[in-house]
């Protein structure tokens, strides 16, 4: 496999070469479309009143001209899709090169209480989420932020499966997210599906019959007119009762109507989705699991929904007063075409929602993916049910220049507790946050920034980033015991990896020492592991009480009167502290 820049630069070249020769067929096709019609135009013009030449030459202008058409359409749809591809390929060019501000930041999701999401900027401007995010769908989006966000720590082996797998089939998933790309809907599938599952039918079985019988009728007529049998005021008399039972139903049917027009679009546009999930073959278990859930009918997904896509696109013809007036008169089709709509949400409403989740499913897996793709040097974890819950060398943070980025080995055992001592700028906030992600990332499947990573999964939660309350009139100090109640709760239930960044700094120095240390010593005596940065090192003599504790630091130099920094782990208790030198440095003082 190519390099990710390699593969990318030449892909986004043939691609535009692709895109030259269909923007030339266009043209040509432009071109020839109007030349038919100009010449259809001439020789019926030249055939006027001469029959049946004169109807030969339109009939055969206006197939042509309707095959030009049709042909048009699809090349344009196809260059559509390779212009979307040229697009993909040059993001991740510029992903590479490490712009990505341009990118969703999925701010929607920022949540201050959750376990961990706000401590470790998992969403917003520079986030985690704005790096990898690919999704091309709504539901996608949701399907990805939800993944990062669940805190689960179960099937870790089946989850690196299938991003592995997805992150070989480059052009598949690029071709996925083109056409997910195209698909433009007025509402959102979640809408869709419980509109489905919640429709009640109002239009009684024997309709169809009816339906049936009055067209068998209608065209026994139009027979027996054409054989002079009957005369055609019959035939009108029959069309007027077929007027007066679509009338009986209107109200209902413009109810459908109005309903199904906002999903019709969907339908249209889905359809080709599943198809790409259907025909591609899997291997990992969870893949080949969620491509079962669109294969559990009697038939294909992409083709119920294609067909369900035909049904409302004739139910549209209403629109088209001709076609609705013939059509309804003496053939009932807007009944017809309801009934239809009635039968199909009755056959398939059980399983619609499954079949939009598993679509939300693969968009969301091709951003983890392409994630892996992208990042070759990194390593799946080594799962391991051992003491150890990390072991790691070189372990750093993904959003971080690999060529500036110092790199950290990190091992700890269960229920451990590290405190970090360090002075300002170290380096302690930027480890708690590698270690974080790097759990986080761990429990979706994905590789993480290291050269190598032996975990035994488990679930995170952390206190690093407490704000106050305007809103909820609370102090900041109220704010950051709430959460410590949250986490203390937490625990109780289940082992978590704990990571703590100066707690109680909403008190003074005696009373946050007194509170931390007692804090601390009740995380000891859970099940949990974690890690504790603090400024305060009369919190180091922790080690000497509880054998679960170990000491370390990151730290700086002040060499030629300048500040120097390795930002490297190292064991035991930071010495030197550097705010004076800084209040100095910058004249505040």
């Amino acid at each position: 496999m190519k390099k990710p820049l390699e593969f990318y630069t030449q892909e986004k070249l043939e691609l535009e070469k692709q895109a030259s020769k269909l923007k030339k067929n266009l043209i040509n096709l432009g071109i020839f479309r109007f030349t038919v019609f100009l010449t259809t135009c001439f020789l019926i013009y030249l055939t006027f009143g001469k029959i049946p030449d004169g109807l030969i030459i339109a009939f055969l202008g206006v197939f042509l001209f309707s095959f030009l058409v049709i042909k048009y359409i699809n090349v344009k749809r196809e260059k559509d899709i390779i212009d979307t591809k040229i697009a993909i390929n040059s993001t991740e060019i510029k992903v590479l090169k490490r712009d990505f501000s341009h990118l969703d930041t999925g701010s929607e999701f920022v949540n201050p209480t959750h376990f961990y999401s706000n401590d470790i900027d998992l969403f917003g401007k520079g986030s985690f989420f704005q790096y990898i995010n690919r999704t091309a769908t709504y539901d996608g989006k949701i399907a990805l932020a939800n993944s990062l966000t669940e805190n689960k720590n179960d099937a870790i082996i089946e989850k690196q499966g299938a991003v592995n797998e997805l992150s070989r089939k480059v052009k598949w998933r690029q071709h996925f997210s083109a056409l997910a790309s195209l698909v433009s809907v007025k509402h959102k599938t979640g809408f869709i599906a419980n509109w489905i599952l919640n429709y009640k039918t109002v239009f009684p079985n024997y309709l169809r019959k009816v339906q049936i019988g009055f067209s068998i009728i209608s065209l026994a007529l139009i027979g027996l007119i054409s054989f002079g049998i009957i005369s055609f005021t019959g035939l009108i008399i029959w069309f007027f009762i077929g007027l007066f039972i679509t009338g009986r139903f209107l109200k209902k049917t413009n109810n459908l109507y109005t309903q199904t027009d906002k999903i019709r679009e969907t339908f249209k546009q889905y359809h080709f989705l599943l198809n790409e999930i259907e025909k591609e073959k899997f291997t990992s278990k969870t893949l080949l699991v969620k491509q079962d859930i669109i294969k559990s009918e009697n038939k294909k997904a992409s083709i119920i929904f294609k067909k369900f896509a035909r049904i409302l696109d004739a139910f549209d013809n209403r629109n088209n007063i001709v076609i609705a007036v013939v059509g309804s008169g003496l053939f009932l089709w807007e009944i017809a075409n309801a009934c239809k709509v009635e039968k199909w949400v009755e056959n398939y409403k059980h399983t619609v929602k499954k079949w939009f989740e598993v679509v939300a499913y693969f968009d969301a897996q091709n951003s983890l993916a392409n994630f892996k793709f992208n990042h070759p040097d990194f390593v799946l974890p080594e799962i391991k049910a051992e003491k150890g819950i990390i072991k790691s060398t070189n372990l750093g943070h993904p959003l971080l220049d690999s060529n500036k980025r110092i790199d950290n080995n990190f091992i700890i055992d269960d229920e451990q507790f590290f405190i970090v001592t360090g002075s300002n700028m170290a380096g302690k906030s930027t480890f708690l946050r590698t270690v974080s992600l790097s759990i986080v990332m761990a429990n979706c499947g994905l590789p993480v920034c290291a050269e190598s990573f032996q975990y035994s999964p488990i679930k995170l939660i952390t206190s690093m980033r407490t704000s106050d309350s305007l809103t909820e009139d609370e102090s900041y100090f109220y704010s950051e015991l709430k959460r410590l109640k949250f986490i203390v709760d937490e625990i109780k239930e289940e082992k978590y990896f704990i990571i703590l960044d100066e707690i109680l700094k909403g008190t003074n120095s005696k009373d946050k020492a007194i509170g931390s240390k007692k804090f601390l010593e009740k995380l000891t005596k859970s099940k949990s592991t974690g890690i504790i940065a603090t400024h305060d090192v009369s919190l180091c003599d922790l080690e000497n009480q509880f054998l679960e504790v170990k000491n370390y630091y990151f730290d700086a130099e002040i060499i030629n009167n300048e500040l120097h920094f390795d930002y490297t782990l190292k064991n035991g208790i930071c010495k030197n502290m550097n705010a004076s030198f800084l209040l100095k440095k910058m004249n505040i003082i």
